[in-house]
């Protein structure tokens, strides 16, 4: 048995991992510790949930993750690539062709339609999803043609989520996907981005940072974060059904 237990465990395979990692921000005379010495391991193909209350370093690690932004000190390793020793030319191709990002604000082009935001992407990655599938995925086939003023604040969101799974990046980073969203567009895009870690999607990472706790019932993993250090990380076996979270 532990053999067997042994072989699974060498199977798995890191998309992310962090190592002594910290960020220090100086505020005047004053240093800001926002991630204080974090190691941590996050496989390929889950969908991950970090949580933690206002402050407590959630976003840095996002950025870092993403290689928006530098350690100050410690190892950010994505795909097997130490990123952290990259110049900002690197990063910026690192970024754009390997990572997804969703954040709380659109980013979306005001003078292109919605389809033409989502094509976009098309000339960064190769294996990108079809902008029209993307967007039939979250339910905006009938609005492709229109320019953001015309939706609502919660379309656009989806524009931007759009944009993000068409380009069916190795790791897609979240920041509050459903903030702006009702509860059941909100279920419409967590079952996407689960689609996201599926074989038939190439075995993707998915992180998402969010306040919301009942989120972490659908996660493979929940990483609680608090005071710039990891409290714990948690594998759930038995994620709940999207369609059963009470929201």
């Amino acid at each position: 048995m532990r053999k067997e237990v042994d072989e699974v465990v060498n199977e798995v395979v890191n998309k992310v991992s962090l190592r002594n990692v910290s960020k220090v921000y100086n505020v005047g005379e004053k240093e800001y510790r926002a991630l204080d010495h974090v190691d941590l391991d996050i496989e390929e193909g889950k969908l991950v949930v970090i949580l933690g209350p206002s402050g407590a370093g959630k976003s840095t690690l996002l950025n870092l993750i993403g290689g928006m932004d530098t350690p100050s000190e410690g190892e950010v390793i994505v795909n097997g690539e130490n990123i952290t020793g990259y110049s900002e030319n690197k990063l910026s191709d690192f970024r754009a062709k390997s990572v997804g990002f969703i954040f709380q604000f659109y980013n979306i082009l005001p003078s292109l339609t919605v389809r033409e935001n989502v094509e976009l992407i098309n000339e960064i990655v190769k294996d990108h999803l079809d902008a029209a599938e993307a967007l039939e995925d979250v339910g905006l086939s009938e609005h492709m043609y229109k320019f953001p003023n015309q939706l609502s604040g919660g379309e656009q969101q989806r524009v931007s989520i759009a944009r993000a799974i068409a380009k069916n990046p190795a790791l897609l980073l979240c920041d509050e996907p459903t903030g702006a969203l009702d509860s059941q567009t909100g279920v419409m895009i967590l079952k996407i981005l689960k689609k996201q870690t599926t074989k038939e999607r190439g075995n993707n990472t998915v992180i998402i940072v969010t306040h919301n706790a009942l989120i972490a019932d659908i996660a493979d993993v929940v990483i609680r974060v608090k005071n710039g250090r990891i409290k714990s990380v948690e594998k759930n076996l038995k994620p709940v059904n999207i369609d059963e979270v009470q929201w």
